[in-house]
């Protein structure tokens, strides 16, 4: 029987909430895993926002983390992780400190302060509402959450595309599951992995334009980028497994977004382990994690 639910909250454990500004075009996406997962992170592109990254680095002292929180907002919308943290406090959520816990959020943001209102971003409040909205239910896809202000194709003289939030799913008869689901917020064109054909993207006098080649031209500048997401696997992996296979999954980024990783993006891939499920190969997670990443980037603007 083929799942019902193919998206990130077909992991047991795991809640997703958006929080959307319509008017403003900007939002946030919380991954909630109170009971707690191994978390890994891999950041590829080279204007990167986040928080709490080093934090779940092979070698540190934490383990697991309790949320993902993806927006919007530039480095301004970092903010709203503290709502997500009083969140989990207020549960009794976090890493035990002594007479308090503290909840382990790391987050990653996208650039969308030139589409909407540059002025309102998602803050503690918008954090929190996220958490509170967060359900079991399929993911909602498209230009919502921390997707409402994406965008994907640009250049000068371009317009682009609206880019959103994707999410897509591999059940293996083993009793593994792989999912992602990216916000996708990319200087590149969306194209399909297997034909190389542009599904959403830039384009200019009505026709699309291939920016790899526009980026031949030294004088191109845009930082209104990145590309963020999430891997989540109900496999058992250390931290440094659940890195590994942050780092395999940006291959299926770099499949469905060209060009990808560029010095105008700050890619960047999560991976939570819930560890239900035992005998499944980091190879095996990795490549079906390349796989649903690709699909989710194309799932966010196509659904």
């Amino acid at each position: 029987m083929t799942p019902t639910n193919r998206t990130l909250t077909a992991i047991d454990g795991i809640k997703v909430g958006h929080a959307t500004d319509t008017t403003a075009r900007t939002g946030c996406t919380v991954i909630l895993c109170p009971e707690g997962a191994t978390a890994g992170v891999d950041v590829r592109g080279a204007a990167p926002g986040s928080r709490e990254t080093e934090a779940i680095r092979p070698g540190r002292l934490i383990q697991k983390v309790h949320a993902i929180l993806l927006t919007g907002g530039s480095a301004f919308g970092l903010d709203a992780a503290g709502g997500v943290v009083q969140y989990l406090e207020e549960k009794g959520v976090g890493f035990p400190a002594g007479t308090v816990r503290v909840p382990i959020v790391p987050a990653a943001v996208i650039f969308d302060l030139h589409v909407g209102d540059a002025r309102v971003r998602p803050d503690r409040e918008m954090g929190y509402q996220a958490c509170v909205n967060a359900t079991t239910e399929p993911v909602a896809m498209g230009t919502v959450g921390a997707g409402t202000g994406a965008t994907v194709g640009k250049a000068p003289g371009v317009t682009p595309a609206s880019g959103g939030v994707g999410s897509a799913c591999r059940h293996l008869n083993s009793g593994l599951i792989v999912v992602a689901l990216v916000v996708v917020n990319a200087l590149g064109n969306v194209v399909n992995p297997t034909t190389g054909e542009i599904v959403a993207g830039g384009k200019e006098n009505g026709c699309f334009v291939d920016i790899t080649e526009r980026l031949l031209d030294a004088s191109i500048t845009s930082w209104t980028n990145t590309t963020i997401g999430v891997v989540a696997t109900n496999a058992t992996l250390s931290v440094a497994e659940a890195t590994r296979v942050a780092e395999m999954a940006h291959d299926g980024m770099a499949r469905a977004i060209r060009p990808s990783h560029t010095m105008f993006d700050g890619d960047t891939l999560f991976t939570l382990a819930t560890g239900t499920h035992t005998g499944s190969s980091v190879n095996t997670i990795g490549i079906l994690a390349a796989e649903v990443v690709a699909e989710a980037i194309v799932n966010a603007v196509t659904l």
